[in-house]
């Protein structure tokens, strides 16, 4: 057999044998080989010579039976060779094929040039993978930091519009405030005419419908109470945590909402506070909540001048 597999490859060696004259053919059998040979040794009267030559037919028939065992599992798929019944079902798993067949084909064992070659492509592939992942985790941190820069600058945008957006609602209620103003003036105006046009009417009517009588002497006018000064303006003292004071003037009649804007917009770093800050005054002690904020200064005792606190 051994011979067979090492002389696969000789021209003209699956021919058969060339038989002596008078021989007998060979059968593919041991006893038919056997029985060829005694008649090959009466016929020619050499017997060495005719049982070496039906040994060697024998020897070739057994061995063209051993050729057809199967010797290994063939995947018709892609042509690879497999030992064992795991390595097909792991083939088979791995890469979907499912033609498999018998086949005489040995798969003859790796040589120490093909384990290197072997173990040189394993090593190729684990670093082509290792590249491949360090690249697709690059690329997703690269994808996470735009997210969130891209979060980043929406939340400062969303933080200017609300900026502008309460701007505006300052300068709306200012506005209102001015016409309402306005109007309250026009209104003492159009009311003291009427008074006035009212008495010179009465005065009239009195001088054409009766004398005139003596005048009363008039008693000395008593002292008016002083009345208390009405401030438009108010002068703040902002003094915040790290100590610099910033002096600002409001309208008496703005609400203390309008100083906290001022103030965030107005920080010393120049970056608005992330956490929510305190108003406060010193004397008389007294913390701001949020129901002050509606509230004018002129309320709040922040007129005409006023030292406030700011605490987080």
């Amino acid at each position: 057999m051994e011979w067979l597999l090492a002389h696969s490859e000789d021209p003209g060696i699956n021919d058969p044998p060339a038989e002596p004259a008078g021989a007998v053919a060979v059968g593919t059998s041991g006893g038919e080989g056997a029985c060829a040979a005694e008649a090959t040794e009466g016929a020619t009267g050499g017997g060495g010579e005719g049982k070496a030559d039906a040994a060697e037919a024998t020897k070739e028939a057994s061995g063209e039976d051993g050729q057809d065992e199967a010797k290994s599992i063939k995947c018709d798929d892609c042509g690879k060779l497999f030992k064992t019944s795991e390595e097909v079902e792991f083939h088979a798993v791995k890469s979907g094929h499912t033609n498999f067949s018998e086949s005489t084909e040995e798969k003859k064992p790796l040589s120490e040039e093909e384990k290197l070659q072997k173990k040189r492509e394993l090593e190729e592939k684990i670093k082509l993978r290792r590249k491949e992942r360090e690249e697709k985790e690059a690329k997703e941190a690269l994808e996470r930091e735009k997210k969130r820069i891209q979060m980043g600058q929406q939340i400062t945008e969303r933080k200017r519009i609300m900026q502008e957006n309460e701007m505006k609602r300052l300068a709306e209620e200012r506005r209102k405030e001015k016409q309402e103003d306005k109007l309250a003036r026009q209104r003492v105006k159009e009311q003291i005419e009427r008074d006035r046009q009212a008495r010179r009417e009465k005065d009239l009517r009195g001088s054409q419908g009766a004398a005139v009588p003596e005048p009363k002497p008039q008693s000395a006018p008593a002292a008016q109470p002083t009345q208390k000064k009405d401030y438009a303006q108010a002068r703040l003292q902002i003094r915040f945590p790290s100590g610099t004071p910033l002096v600002q003037e409001f309208k008496a009649k703005e609400p203390l909402s309008a100083v906290r804007l001022w103030i965030s917009l107005n920080w010393p770093d120049g970056v608005p506070p992330e956490t929510p800050f305190n108003l406060s005054t010193t004397f008389p002690r007294k913390i701001f909540d949020d129901e002050d904020m509606d509230k004018p200064l002129e309320v709040l005792g922040l007129v005409p001048t006023a030292v406030l606190m700011v605490s987080k």
